[in-house]
């Protein structure tokens, strides 16, 4: 990230729901290209988060180490349960001094479900990255934002590729047919039909990890990558939009918020937590701002 211009590199939201959005498909050496294109896509409701505190990474052979925390004086008084963290000039002070082993600086920062009218009051505490030169522009960078609201907007611009984080829907216990896919056995070979032929050899007398056995399925962090920004709108006047179906999605609500729509489907169900970053594979050089048609909404 040297030499780029210093931001946070992340964001979160809420997922509200699927829809579908009719665009100009832009991408050249396509058979498609110039045509009209229906985008099943993802809605996801993204709040501002507040910046609450800063931690530096040390980097060393057995991996990254945190060396300082400091936090904003102004905490969201839902976090008082959560963690007790107020920072006194002087820890300022000793972070300052350590910024010389310090090899890159994180923001914690904190995005509250009740913004987006979920039940939950106790906010979601994550780290987000930082862009910059070097550790000492990036604290400095982060220092003046500490305690304030972030935007979507100020990090992520339509267009773009994101990488999104969801955890999965879960799905419970599940046997080794419905998990791994594996064959079921013939009519009448033996006692189970739905259970693998064999867990192995005589000798050496153990089950791999490699046989397909019965365990959870579902309910799993998994990364996608460059999900493409359709949309991003901030709030209206009357504090409802324009996107929201008749009721309100599906065991969502009504969204009142800012959002963003993504294209494709992302990890999860609704009301979930999803984290966003911006991506680590196959960047572009160019953003192009995407023609949107119509958002369909059902």
């Amino acid at each position: 990230m040297a030499g780029e211009k210093t931001s946070l590199l992340g964001f979160a939201g809420f997922k509200a729901g699927g829809i579908h959005v009719l665009t100009i498909d832009d991408r050249e050496k396509t058979p498609n290209f110039g045509k009209q294109l229906l985008n099943p896509s993802t809605v996801i409701v993204t709040p501002p988060v507040k910046i609450i505190g800063i931690r530096g990474y040390k980097k060393d052979l057995y991996g990254q180490h945190a060396i300082f925390d400091v936090y904003a004086k102004d905490l969201p008084k839902e976090l008082s349960r959560k963690f007790d963290a107020k920072s006194s000039d002087d820890a300022f002070t000793k972070a300052e001094s350590a910024l010389g082993n310090a090899s890159s600086i994180m923001a914690i920062v904190a995005v509250s479900p009740q913004a987006v009218g979920l039940a939950q009051k106790v906010p979601f505490v994550f780290e987000i990255a930082t862009s910059g030169k070097d550790a000492k522009s990036q604290y400095d960078y982060v220092k003046g934002i500490l305690g304030k609201e972030v935007k979507a907007s100020d990090i992520l611009q339509v267009g773009q590729n994101i990488d999104v984080f969801g955890i999965t829907r879960g799905k419970g216990i599940e046997g080794p047919i419905t998990r791994f896919g594996v064959k079921r056995k013939q009519h009448k070979s033996r006692k189970s039909v739905r259970a693998v032929g064999t867990l192995g050899p005589i000798s050496p007398a153990v089950v791999m990890y490699t046989v397909a056995r019965q365990g959870q399925r579902g309910f799993h962090q998994r990364t996608e990558y460059n999900k493409r920004i359709l949309v991003m709108s901030s709030t209206d006047k009357d504090g409802e939009h324009s996107i929201n179906p008749s009721g309100g999605f599906k065991h969502f609500g009504l969204v009142k918020g800012d959002y963003m729509i993504v294209r494709g489907s992302i990890p999860g169900v609704p009301k979930r937590l999803i984290k966003i970053r911006h991506p680590i594979r196959n960047v572009p050089k160019k953003v192009l701002e995407p023609k949107v048609l119509e958002v369909v909404v059902e």
